[in-house]
């Protein structure tokens, strides 16, 4: 039986082992497709998906004990947790994520067996800012408990193991390739479907002069938590399950595009990445009546005429970190101009690596 949760205190929370297992994931920027790996259409048609990771994470580091206790620290958003041992917890709010991911990490690789640590958590953007940062966090997750429980899992498995507890035994509604990014990390071409178990992940290669190109063109405004993403996503699936034809032509469409984008990318053609993402936000847009608002489609208008190239949200949308492209000679005047709005302009690089984890065998103190 799940066992009922109590308060945490100073002790608890500077108490455990010397050693220190420790894991990073980066967080994405959804280049091209998003939206088509969410199911039905990914199992029916097969989709395409662009993505990139940037140098803002979701870290974890835990601190094995001998106490009976479990204790999850989101540091980032001040919920903390302290459950006695057991090899089932309550899947439930608070920190819904890290009770999900430790039940399967006991159920299937240790042997059912309870384990007793404190593990803390924290990420470099919020929940629903449309970085994949809930699908990251359950990637990192996993990887510090596959460090310190010697499990050596393989990237495809970590990532499909993220997607079945999110999805599967959380039920939030979404696509699949957060965890495929935050795993693999750096530029990728990604196929999913037909068929809901086929995943292929196929890095991009990069010139340097394009991946500085990118770098000083995109400024990535960050204009507010989405509370719509789920609400969107189910929009669009139920969309789908209509056979709405405006949805339908839609995702087919973002699908197509993402061959464009993986064109420009590799052949270093900024003319036609720009051509991409305006037709992605067009067509994405037609997903669902809740992507963009009026208050987003301001912004956007007025960034636009400012100078920008072409902007897209990253992720469901609803807010989150717009993502606009500039020629740099305006890109000071675009961070200008949003710096009159009530948000935060991000600075960013991209990073090749993906989940990855190591030992440290002391506290810094």
């Amino acid at each position: 039986m799940p066992h009922k949760p109590n308060k945490l205190t100073d002790h608890d929370l500077n108490s455990g082992s010397k050693k220190t297992y420790r894991a990073r994931a980066p967080l994405r920027l959804g280049l091209a497709g998003g939206g088509t790996d969410v199911a039905p259409f990914s199992h029916e048609y097969g989709s395409y998906i662009v993505n990139a990771t940037i140098d803002l994470y979701a870290q974890a580091i835990l601190q094995p004990d001998n106490n009976g206790k479990i204790a999850f620290i989101a540091a980032d958003i001040k919920e903390s947790i302290l459950l006695n041992s057991s090899n089932v917890i309550l899947n439930d709010d608070p920190l819904r994520i890290h009770r999900a991911v430790y039940n399967r990490i006991v159920k299937q690789y240790n042997n059912g067996k309870p384990l007793s640590f404190k593990l803390i958590t924290f990420a470099d953007a919020p929940p629903g800012s449309g970085l994949g940062t809930s699908s990251t966090m359950i990637v990192c997750i996993i990887k510090v408990f596959d460090k310190w429980l010697g499990l050596n899992m393989q990237n495809y498995d970590i990532a499909q193991l993220a997607y079945d507890i999110e999805r599967k035994d959380l039920g939030f509604a979404g696509g699949k390739q957060d965890q495929y990014s935050a795993t693999f990390g750096g530029f990728n071409f990604i196929e999913f479907g037909p068929g809901e178990s086929r995943v292929i992940v196929n890095p991009l290669s990069i010139s340097e002069a394009m991946r500085i190109k990118l770098e000083i063109s995109t400024v990535l405004f960050y204009c507010g938590k989405s509370r719509q993403s789920s609400i969107i996503i189910k929009e669009q699936i139920l969309n789908m399950k209509r056979s709405l034809p405006s949805t339908l032509d839609a995702m087919h469409k973002l699908k197509d595009l993402t061959k464009d984008c993986k064109e420009a990318l590799l052949q270093s053609n900024m003319a036609l990445y720009v051509k991409t993402l305006q037709n992605s936000w067009i067509a994405k847009k037609e997903l669902s009546t809740k992507i963009t608002n009026p208050s987003l489609d301001v912004i956007y208008n007025d960034i636009i005429n400012t100078g920008a190239l072409c902007g897209k949200i990253s992720g469901a949308g609803g807010g989150g970190f717009f993502m606009f492209l500039v020629d740099p000679e305006n890109r000071f005047s675009v961070i200008e101009k949003l710096n009159q709005y009530n948000g935060q302009i991000v600075n960013f690089h991209f990073t090749d690596k993906g989940a990855e984890s190591w030992v440290e065998d002391h506290n810094l103190q």
